[in-house]
């Protein structure tokens, strides 16, 4: 091996491990947030209002989860969003599919593609406004009900942009001889395009699911009563400088080992919880669907 080609391999090893340096740097400043908040949810009160919580827990205890958990406003807005991501996610998906299997045809067998890619597109472009759309959601009779959390946003554009490109990779050989052997459009796309698209389609679920679970503004304006909020515009709620997640007085002990910080900072996480869990089994389809389906010639 020549000098020259070990000066590179030499420089190509500095850089991944600065690289990597880096990247693990980046994680820590990510994760550091929310390991600290977990660590305030596990520690006492007086620890906690001393400020000596930082990354380990100071008088352990698990008091503010049971706190929380027998708090009937927090368990209704878990399930207020558990309610969303079951009906949100599914009508999203189907939504997406039939929008963008139509688009991702050519121009000779679906002449008004272009039309209607548009159609698509400029929704991302231009909003139609806060009070217009919330003036829509009302006179459909949707305030204070979960499909106003649904409805508006049934079809992500972005994501039938994305689908619709991934779709447009799959080789033409596969509908051909589907077609030949019989098959019409709805046996091609759920046997076929659906059964090679994994990937991508766990990529838009993700995408849906993240989109559901952290969406606090639609509940804020669309929900007049607070015991219909979502789990994230209830967090907001007791977030609030001036709205606080009040321990009542009277419970002596149990102010001992739980304060406003603790049981604000158990909420948040386990907030955040149903995601990370979701995140990992999903994570694998991501990087490779995103790539798949991002750019189309």
């Amino acid at each position: 091996m020549s000098s020259n080609n070990i000066k590179d391999s030499l420089s190509r090893r500095i850089f991944l491990l600065c690289n990597n340096i880096f990247l693990m740097v980046l994680a820590l400043l990510c994760i550091a947030p929310l390991v600290h908040v977990f660590m305030i949810s596990l520690s006492a009160s007086h620890a906690v209002t001393a400020g000596k919580v930082s990354f380990w827990p100071v008088g352990f205890n698990l008091k503010s989860y049971d706190y929380i958990l027998s708090k009937p406003e927090f368990l209704q807005a878990l399930l207020v969003s558990l309610k969303r991501i079951a009906l949100g996610a599914p009508i999203n998906m189907f939504l997406i599919v039939l929008s963008a299997y139509p688009l991702s045809k050519e121009k000779d067998r679906f002449k008004w593609r272009t039309f209607y890619t548009w159609f698509f597109f400029i929704t991302m472009l231009f909003h139609g406004g806060l009070i217009p759309t919330y003036l829509v959601v009302r006179e459909t009779g949707l305030i204070d009900t979960i499909w106003a959390l649904i409805i508006p946003n049934a079809v992500p554009v972005f994501n039938v942009i994305l689908l619709m490109n991934f779709f447009r990779k799959l080789p033409k050989e596969l509908e051909e001889a589907a077609h030949i052997d019989g098959a019409g459009h709805w046996t091609v796309l759920f046997k076929i395009f659906l059964q090679v698209s994994k990937p991508a389609l766990a990529t838009i679920l993700l995408f849906n699911l993240v989109a559901h679970w952290n969406s606090w503004f639609d509940g804020m304006i669309y929900m007049n009563m607070p015991v219909r909020y979502p789990m994230q515009t209830y967090l907001r709620s007791i977030l609030l400088p001036d709205e606080t997640n009040i321990v009542a007085s009277s419970d002596i002990e149990l102010l001992k080992e739980v304060s406003d910080e603790t049981t604000k900072a158990a909420q948040v996480f386990v907030g955040a919880l149903p995601i990370l869990v979701a995140y990992p089994f999903l994570q694998k389809h991501f990087t490779k669907g995103i790539t798949l389906g991002s750019v189309k010639g």
